[in-house]
């Protein structure tokens, strides 16, 4: 089982020191979220410092909001990450549900999985070195690796779902594992109906904060902070798990459920958490 950490979006000045303490670790993957209206780093600007100070592990957007950029520069931040990381881009993408987000960019709501799909075939056909438009020729750099970086398909909905099969790579899941289970099952099924050989990764996300109170007190304010807009900001506080038994145990469900690789999110600043997760495994 591969396991990742989701980095804290709270202080962008760590993130330096979680990255790198991440790097000489057992850990497989960099997470970082997406927001456009809160105080958070912009994923694809961080994640390319973060790239340029780590040697090993993968970076993944978890998830960036596609639907709220322009398509074509898009393509070429994400094929110049990718190609400058060697390789370690992991392209995590979703619809977004905040209102205020789409405000901000002139980006109609109701319309944004239709943009989505509309995205992914022009990024598809930029990566593989096709032109833009008729009269409007390619638009490198060529990213790492052939017909683009590694796509995983954030959601809960059927057509999120389904987007696997269509333009993806796998899945990730910020479900519980009583939840998860049936959308892995969704996301195969999906797979085998559109006729994909193999079979999806898959990629769960599991809200943790390891350490003394404050530590725990901080994820806990950090993350009703994030999750205010859903009116459920209780409830996914009450999900965070701050116990090495809890954590691991969360680790196991998950393989059990097929799952290829766990994302342990912390909401808490203290880097201090990066060992002690560390010793978990």
């Amino acid at each position: 089982m591969n396991v990742g950490i989701g980095l804290p979006i709270g202080d962008p000045t760590t993130l330096l020191t979680w990255a790198q303490r991440a790097d000489d670790g057992p850990f497989s993957t960099l997470g970082l979220l997406d927001r456009l209206v809160y105080d958070n780093p912009e994923p694809l600007v961080a994640l390319s410092v973060l790239a340029g100070a780590t040697s090993r592990v993968r970076v993944q957007t978890e998830v960036l909001l596609a639907p709220l950029r322009d398509t074509a520069l898009l393509a070429k931040q994400a094929a110049t990450l990718d190609r400058m990381s060697g390789g370690r881009l992991v392209l995590g993408i979703g619809v977004g549900g905040r209102d205020d987000d789409h405000r901000a960019t002139g980006i109609d709501m109701h319309t944004r999985g239709r943009r989505l799909d509309e995205q992914m075939a022009v990024m598809g056909r930029l990566w593989s070195g096709e032109p833009y438009a008729d009269g409007v020729g390619p638009i490198g750099p060529s990213p790492a690796r052939p017909g683009g970086p590694e796509i995983l398909f954030g959601g809960f909905k059927p057509a999120a779902l389904e987007r696997v099969a269509r333009w993806g790579d796998g899945f990730l899941s910020a479900a519980a594992p009583s939840w998860a289970g049936g959308l892995f099952d969704t996301v195969r099924a999906f797979w085998k109906e559109h006729g994909r050989e193999g079979k999806p990764r898959m990629v769960a996300q599991v809200n943790v904060a390891l350490g003394p109170d404050e530590v725990i007190d901080d994820a806990r304010a950090n993350m009703h902070a994030y999750y205010a807009f859903t009116g459920m900001a209780d409830r996914m506080v009450d999900g965070l798990l701050t116990t090495p038994t809890a954590v691991s145990d969360a680790i196991a469900r998950f393989t059990d459920l097929g799952a290829d690789e766990v994302m342990l999110y912390c909401y808490g600043l203290d880097p201090n958490q990066v060992g002690r997760l560390a010793d978990l495994l």
